[in-house]
């Protein structure tokens, strides 16, 4: 009982000491909502909150098109189609897979019994169909996660089913890295020892060594909350950034690494001025600078930066990652909470009014 009182009053401290740093340290004088003095986010183009599109990290209309068209129809044929036209190397089809899964576990949790039935139909029809049988498991994985609690019967039993896809799905496409990206969650759930969680990863590896997305899903398995430590996540991190090929954003990972295990509540005055931390957000911000402007994972690594450089009090650095990014939240930071549209506008918020509190206005931010 002594240890829940400490944490409560610590937790209270946070809340009463973490406004006014921010306000003493980035000059930031809270005004209440309305007054004239107000930092208004509208100024700057940015969408409001009631349409910020949870689905997405990054624009990507044809995948949109597409999953208008199968959730008004129920017809899978033009997620096919589109998956079959989407290169098995790149992050894209990986994306586009998590997508679909996606619109379809919100459908069934939405609709008990009935929704997602365009993914049932398709598997039926087209069993020998790749994209859906990828589709199909990573629909698995994240049914497990999210109806199941970890390490339950029934979160097991989903993860095993979603394995046995995921093979069925490897030997529909050879060379496509997808399936065996999936089995990285279905394994960090399942509890691959070490070595069996290796050799799927050396098959991910034989197929797109530069591959984001599968770094990403590698990265949770190592960390200290899953089957790993700090210093084992961190390795598998700096050691993928110092092998990055030039213009590839795994010059980042270690800033994701860096966000997996932050405190859950912290009092130590300037952590986010710590070496540790400004290394990863210069890697990660050098990253932005050198990757392709079409890369998909780019939206991935802007959301979080955005958090980090708002804790950093960087403002216009911030704003500089948020007019890139705004109008969509699928991503980290944001999924993590309840409500991803109103965490990210909450340090959209922050980032204009201590971009304005320092001299910033609509017309000196550059785009």
């Amino acid at each position: 009982m002594e240890i829940l009182w400490f944490l409560i009053a610590m937790c209270l401290f946070a809340a009463v000491l973490g406004p006014y740093v921010l306000r003493r340290r980035g000059g930031i004088r809270q005004v209440a909502p309305g007054s004239p003095d107000a930092a208004d986010p509208a100024a700057y183009g940015f969408v409001r909150q009631e349409l910020l599109d949870l689905r997405l990290p990054g624009p990507d209309q044809d995948l949109l098109d597409v999953l208008d068209v199968v959730q008004r129809t129920q017809d899978w044929r033009a997620a096919s189609q589109l998956l079959a036209g989407t290169p098995k190397e790149g992050e894209l089809r990986w994306q586009r897979v998590q997508a679909f899964a996606g619109a379809a576990s919100l459908e069934l949790q939405q609709q008990p019994g009935s929704g997602g039935s365009w993914l049932r139909t398709w598997r039926a029809e087209s069993p020998k169909d790749a994209g859906g049988a990828a589709v199909h498991a990573e629909f698995l994985v994240q049914q497990a996660w999210r109806s199941s609690s970890a390490g339950t019967d029934d979160f097991r039993i989903i993860l095993e089913e979603a394995r046995s896809v995921c093979s069925e799905a490897a030997l529909l496409a050879p060379g496509d890295p997808v399936p065996y990206i999936v089995e990285l969650a279905a394994a960090r759930g399942l509890g691959y020892p070490h070595d069996q969680f290796d050799q799927v990863w050396a098959k991910v590896i034989d197929r797109a060594p530069a591959h984001m997305g599968a770094h990403l899903a590698a990265l949770h398995y190592w960390c200290e909350k899953w089957h790993g430590s700090r210093e084992e996540a961190d390795h598998f991190a700096t050691t993928a950034a110092a092998r990055a090929p030039e213009g590839s954003l795994l010059a980042a990972l270690p800033l994701f690494a860096v966000y997996e295990h932050l405190p859950e509540v912290n009092l130590v005055a300037g952590f986010y001025e710590s070496a540790v931390v400004t290394k990863a957000v210069e890697g990660a911000l050098h990253a932005t600078y050198s990757a392709r402007s079409e890369d998909p994972v780019l939206p991935h690594v802007r959301h979080l930066l955005v958090l980090f450089l708002v804790r950093m009090q960087r403002w216009a650095e911030a704003m500089h990652q948020l007019v890139r990014v705004d109008g969509h939240v699928g991503a980290l930071p944001w999924t993590h909470g309840g409500d991803p549209a109103a965490e990210y506008t909450v340090y959209r918020a922050l980032a204009v009014a201590g971009y304005e509190a320092n001299g910033g206005s609509p017309a000196t931010l550059l785009h």
